[in-house]
């Protein structure tokens, strides 16, 4: 099944075993992807359902449901402080590559961007389309951008904020020893909450002021690093998300 493309679709473009395909749509499997009449492709929906598809003009027909496990077992929120330029593009499909949940993107007391609508909604095609490549179950939430203080108010048992200067220890060290049990629940419409996950944040370039730091660590984040090394903005996501995902598929 590894070679067939794969498209995301909304939920309300499938309607009694036919998929209503968009212009966009149409136009991608039939001149980018060169899919001829008949020729087979997996839709998903991005909340948890794969169907295997067969192209009939400008529709497309459900086959078969497929049954994909490529999520990780526990759900991920990473609230990022928005690196300059473009660089959250890069966050958000590398991210997205290594399994993460949710993305929330915060403005710090460093932020030096400030985003429109339209960067949202860049964003939410990026992670659309990294999950495609990456054969992911669920299309990641990218949250509206908001201030550090209020992004403090996440519910989450597992929280921790990431400082390359202080006197931390390392994250891989703070993780649940049975971090695969650290589930995130599915609610009615199959789309996984994040109060019995993790909850990840990641700094901007020059880092989190103190008292961001200690704003956070008395909301019950826990402070962590990412190692010795001082990371790009862009780079720490990354490695954080790797370290999760690596417990977790042990």
């Amino acid at each position: 099944m590894a070679q067939l493309q794969r498209i995301a679709i909304a939920p309300s473009q499938l309607q009694q075993g036919q998929i209503s395909l968009t212009k966009e749509q149409q136009h991608y499997l039939a001149r980018v992807l060169r899919l001829r009449e008949g020729d087979r492709f997996i839709a998903m929906d991005g909340k948890g359902k794969w169907w295997l598809t067969q192209l009939a003009g400008e529709q497309g027909q459900v086959l078969e449901p497929l049954v994909v496990e490529t999520e990780l077992p526990v759900s991920i929120t990473l609230m990022v402080a928005l690196p300059k330029g473009n660089g959250f593009d890069e966050v958000v499909r590398c991210c997205t590559e290594l399994g993460v949940t949710t993305i929330a993107p915060v403005l710090s007391d460093r932020t030096l961007l400030q985003p429109s609508p339209q960067k949202l909604e860049r964003w939410r095609r990026i992670a659309a389309e990294a999950a495609e490549q990456s054969e992911r179950a669920f299309v990641p939430t990218i949250l509206e951008p908001v201030a550090f203080s209020s992004s403090l108010s996440f519910e989450n048992s597992h929280k921790y904020i990431c400082e390359a200067r202080g006197n931390f220890p390392h994250l891989k060290d703070c993780l649940p020893h049975q971090i695969s049990k650290v589930e995130g629940i599915t609610n009615d419409q199959g789309q996984m909450t994040n109060d019995q996950g993790l909850i990840i944040a990641i700094g901007p370039e020059g880092g989190w002021t103190q008292q961001e730091i200690d704003s956070a660590i008395a909301a019950g984040f826990q402070g962590v690093s990412l190692g010795r090394r001082i990371l790009r903005a862009v780079t720490a996501p990354v490695v954080a998300l790797s370290l999760v995902s690596a417990a977790c598929e042990v």
